[in-house]
């Protein structure tokens, strides 16, 4: 072993000291020990920190045997990746067999040969430290692809922005907007099997790019201080299909698993209403894709309590209500049940990424 590494930690499971002292003895200068009496101590030294880099465990033991502290480690997600080498007098293919299905690594039979017990005890460490090298390197490039996704997400949502001065913090509002309800609702049996750990983070890291198609939009309609025209609505409008459109060119090229699946469904359905009145493709109800409706409402909050060119922010209050009385019309009543539970969280998110002064009074009024 690197003398400059710490030693591998192992745990030895045997209700026979003298069996324990035999193999302390043959392993001591190599590996930290620690050893057990019986399964309840084993399974409580298994999940103590640091945990051990691999167990030798006795089969044969009163109350608790090892096939049973077996079992219940590789169930427990914290252990369940310590390699076990069971320690055996049995020769049977079958309790072989029975070791091997529970997740057991390899068998070391008694009486122990000291050479022998070294060799098997080295391979099987050697092994752990490299697959933890392994996990380590797959972690930590993981963690260099997600933070690409969230600036180039980031960057591509902020120049979109940049058209419209006035809503700078829109998408940090919103995305948390969004979180919050998915965070929420992922507890409603309608919503449990869509709303794990990892889509609710593709939705928060997805969800700047709602307005992306708004780079289509000429800036004497975006920019526009006065109501909108019959037309000018028209094209405003194209821009749900438009950011569709962008993001599903660089979703074919990227499968249709990748993080921007989300990020499409949001840019094309978030104008759609419950009542089948939205656009751009007049979706009802359960055709609306849960992002979809999450993001309308994040989104018709923000632009109610928001300073824009053709009005004043909002009271938050006054945004509540309105919310309130599209329910099962503009949007899914669930959300805005949970919307209405979380209504002072939606508060404070506005206030912490508010662009202006007024908004910030009208917030706290």
């Amino acid at each position: 072993m690197d003398g400059n590494l710490p030693k591998p930690k192992i745990l030895v499971v045997d209700d026979t000291p003298a069996n324990l002292r035999l193999i302390m003895e043959t392993l001591k200068n190599d590996y930290k020990i620690v050893t057990a009496l019986n399964g309840e101590k084993a399974l409580i030294l298994a999940a103590t920190e640091p945990l051990p880099d691999l167990i030798l465990l006795d089969v044969m033991m009163p109350e608790i045997d090892g096939y049973e502290v077996c079992a219940r480690l590789k169930s427990d997600v914290k252990t369940k990746n310590i390699p076990i080498i069971f320690l055996t007098a049995l020769n049977e293919e079958e309790d072989e067999a029975r070791g091997l299905a529970l997740g057991a690594a390899d068998f070391i039979t008694k009486p122990f040969r000291p050479g022998l017990v070294k060799a098997r005890v080295r391979n099987h460490i050697e092994l752990k430290l490299h697959r933890d090298h392994l996990d380590s390197l797959v972690k930590e490039r993981t963690s260099e692809l997600l933070l690409t996704q969230q600036v180039t997400i980031e960057g591509l949502a902020t120049l979109a922005e940049y058209r419209d001065p006035e809503t700078g913090g829109h998408i940090f509002r919103t995305q948390s907007y969004v979180r919050a309800l998915a965070e929420h609702l992922r507890n409603h049996p309608d919503f449990a099997s869509v709303l794990n750990d990892d889509i609710i983070d593709k939705l928060y890291r997805s969800a700047p790019l709602h307005d992306i198609g708004k780079v289509s939009i000429p800036d004497s309609i975006l920019l526009k201080s006065g109501k909108l025209t019959d037309e000018e609505f028209t094209t405003m409008k194209t821009h749900a299909k438009c950011g569709y459109d962008a993001i599903a060119r660089a979703t074919k090229r990227l499968g249709q698993n990748s993080f921007l699946q989300l990020a499409m469904e949001m840019a094309y359905t978030h104008h759609e209403k419950w009542d089948g009145s939205g656009y751009p493709l007049g979706l009802k109800g359960e055709q609306i894709p849960v992002s979809g409706r999450l993001m309308a409402l994040a989104d018709v909050y923000d632009a109610l309590i928001s300073r824009r060119v053709y009005k004043p922010p909002m009271r938050h209050q006054t945004a509540v209500s309105i919310i309130s009385e599209v329910r099962g019309t503009h949007f899914d009543p669930r959300v805005v049940d949970a919307f209405l539970e979380l209504e002072e969280k939606f508060k404070l998110i506005a206030l912490e990424f508010a662009d202006f002064d007024d908004e910030r009074t009208a917030l706290s009024d």
